[in-house]
């Protein structure tokens, strides 16, 4: 069956998925947000719907009638190399059936080591690591897809998350809560070093876009990223915001600390060099090309600070 309406299908209902089916919702498209359980709040205007897209039949299921296809869905980072592989073959194969587009979310792993150079699309793609040759090898399965004519595939790479809703990030669940609370804060590597943090809204927006315009398609774009300031930048406006400075404790070498288990740290120690040479995102090009404007930082850790307190009010 081939799409026959304007429906939008998000695969993953973490953080990016969940803001994108808003963001889809407020666009006045038709949305339904895709994840195994099928349950929990969705958005205003958005369905909910369960379905493994690891599988054939779940992929088939849970693209049924689309006209675009988001994919966002991750796992846990010590079954990534595993499975992240076959959620692509389940997806591609579900996308090309029913003729939808295909616009994945991506990472920066495929580029590697920079030595601290500005990260654009041009860069080359010169992953060492396990799970950074992962997703090259994804990647370039992703772009031969829209070569040979099956479908129309977009990638959007995002530098880490912040925002509110982003718990499972460096600059997330561990950082804010503590601030807010007196707490003992992490900071990876080396913290004064220039990294880019994107914002979950511009995560959703700049997916939202690559979505709705054809011309997007078959290359590579960097998602809305403001300028790259240090981490130490950063927690310094957080604590500026909180009125007291950080209990921060740095993390210099990969280790187990907090909510960041042996089992993580045991996968994230290859790509712990993202914490120690800057990790500077360009995203000129979707900006100019389609009018968008990154959240500035200010604004991002005012919101994000909002959404932390509130939760541990309500809790």
């Amino acid at each position: 069956m081939t799409a026959t309406h304007d429906l939008h299908v998000v695969l993953g209902a973490g953080p990016a998925g969940t803001a994108l089916a808003a963001e889809l919702a407020r666009r006045g498209h038709q949305v339904r947000l895709v994840d195994r359980s099928g349950e929990g709040r969705a958005p205003a205007g958005v369905a909910r719907f369960a379905a493994d897209v690891a599988t054939a039949e779940g992929a088939r299921a849970a693209v049924e009638g689309a006209a675009v296809v988001y994919h966002c869905v991750n796992v846990g980072y010590h079954l990534q190399v595993e499975v992240m592989p076959r959620i692509q073959r389940a997806v591609l194969a579900a996308t090309e059936g029913v003729g939808a587009r295909l616009v994945v979310l991506d990472t920066l792993y495929p580029y590697g080591e920079t030595r601290g150079a500005v990260m654009t699309e041009d860069t080359p793609w010169n992953a060492t690591t396990r799970k950074g040759r992962m997703r090259a090898e994804l990647d370039t399965r992703y772009l031969a897809a829209h070569a040979d004519g099956r479908l129309r595939v977009v990638l959007g790479r995002s530098a880490d998350f912040v925002g509110p809703g982003v718990l499972n990030s460096t600059l997330g669940g561990a950082v804010f809560p503590a601030a807010l609370t007196g707490g003992e804060v992490p900071a990876f590597g080396d913290i004064d070093l220039p990294h880019s943090y994107t914002y979950i809204g511009d995560v959703a927006a700049g997916l939202a876009t690559l979505g709705e315009n054809a011309d997007a398609y078959g290359r590579v774009w960097h998602l809305p990223t403001a300028p790259a300031l240090t981490t130490r930048q950063i927690l310094t406006m957080v604590e500026e915001r909180v009125g007291r400075a950080l209990n921060l404790t740095v993390v210099a070498q990969p280790r187990p600390f907090g909510p960041f288990d042996e089992v993580f740290m045991a996968e994230y120690a290859e790509m712990f060099y993202q914490h120690t040479e800057a990790q500077t995102v360009d995203s000129s090009a979707i900006e100019k090309a389609y009018g968008l404007t990154p959240n500035p930082l200010a604004a991002t850790v005012d919101e994000t600070l909002a959404w932390y307190g509130e939760l541990l009010a309500a809790r």
